[in-house]
């Protein structure tokens, strides 16, 4: 156990991080969260909402304006090398050199982390194996498929068996069949290793799927956090959506006066969604074919995080 580390520690603590960059842009602007150890925590939100930069910060890439962060107990600002010898990072963009093969890349990684060329070639194939590369080591990276690139670059930010895992928009632009792949194999990695893995993502089945919590970015501040089925039962077990001709907010407005929208219904464009928490669908439907609003377009679903989002913020997730 590291000696800065409890056994009921966090394996990552943030107060108060800020990050403006030159002229004046704030990516982050001032943020609290702690993920326990083996735990998988997610920032979920658009590009620009300042995932990238908090884990930037997170892996010493990017230098705090104000505020502190710990990393199994190691404080990033005063102590970054140990922190950086606990983790590993895998970003959006590759890192990999494609002229080599994918055994040299994994190796030659495994050294610079002071691993013993047998113990460098060992734990190579051994991360190779895990994520099914077995057969494409002896190849250039310049042949493989961006999946089999993303695996790879996975693989080998594992090499030096890190505590905590950061992974920045691991699926990004790949293919759904891939996609999946690649996310049960993310999976496993807990299940196995009980490592800690900060994620972050724009895909709601991703978040949902993947993570124990999630904190909702918008704007350079977290706007929620907590475990994705607590986030859906915000919004009750079922949303009706209203798609309208006229002025949708004097439709919500309608809505709220006869009992049907509660203060967590909102409007996005033409379309005002509601979540359903003390009356059914159809009750629902009825009061609006009693408004006049016999033209509009009506859907009931179940709610998902992108609702959550968009009551939060007003913005779409996948942006």
């Amino acid at each position: 156990m590291d000696r800065n580390q409890s056994p009921a520690a966090p394996a990552v603590e943030v107060q108060d991080l800020h990050k403006t960059y030159a002229g004046g842009v704030e990516a982050v602007r001032g943020i609290d969260f702690e993920v326990a150890a083996g735990e998988v925590f997610g920032l979920l939100g658009p590009n620009g909402a300042g995932k990238s930069t908090t884990i930037g910060m997170l892996t010493t890439t990017v230098v705090p304006t104000r505020g502190t962060a710990r990393l199994v107990g190691f404080d990033l600002a005063t102590e970054p090398l140990a922190a950086r010898r606990r983790s590993a990072v895998v970003f959006q963009e590759p890192v990999v050199d494609r002229a080599l093969p994918g055994r040299r890349n994994l190796e030659i990684h495994a050294r610079l982390w002071g691993l013993r060329p047998a113990v460098a070639r060992a734990r190579s194939a051994e991360v190779a194996g895990r994520f099914g590369l077995d057969g494409l080591l002896d190849r250039p990276v310049a042949t493989y498929s961006g999946g089999q690139r993303r695996r790879l670059e996975i693989a080998r930010a594992l090499v030096s068996s890190p505590r905590v895992l950061f992974l920045d928009e691991p699926t990004v632009g790949l293919d759904p069949r891939i996609r999946f792949e690649l996310l049960d194999a993310i999976a496993g990695l807990r299940a196995d290793d009980g490592m800690t893995i900060v994620l972050t993502t724009h895909y709601l089945d991703e978040a949902e799927r993947l993570c124990d919590r999630v904190a909702i970015m918008h704007d350079g501040r977290i706007v929620a956090l907590d475990r994705p089925r607590a986030l859906l039962e915000t919004l009750g077990p079922e949303i009706i959506e209203v798609r309208v001709e006229r002025d949708a907010d004097a439709v919500l407005r309608s809505l709220r006066a006869e009992g049907v929208a509660g203060e967590d219904a909102f409007t996005v464009g033409s379309t005002v969604t509601v979540p359903l928490h003390r009356t059914t669908a159809a009750a629902a439907v009825a009061v609006i074919a009693e408004l006049g609003l016999h033209r509009a377009e009506v859907a009931t679903r179940a709610p998902n995080l992108d609702d959550v989002y968009l009551r939060l913020t007003g913005g779409r997730l996948a942006a």
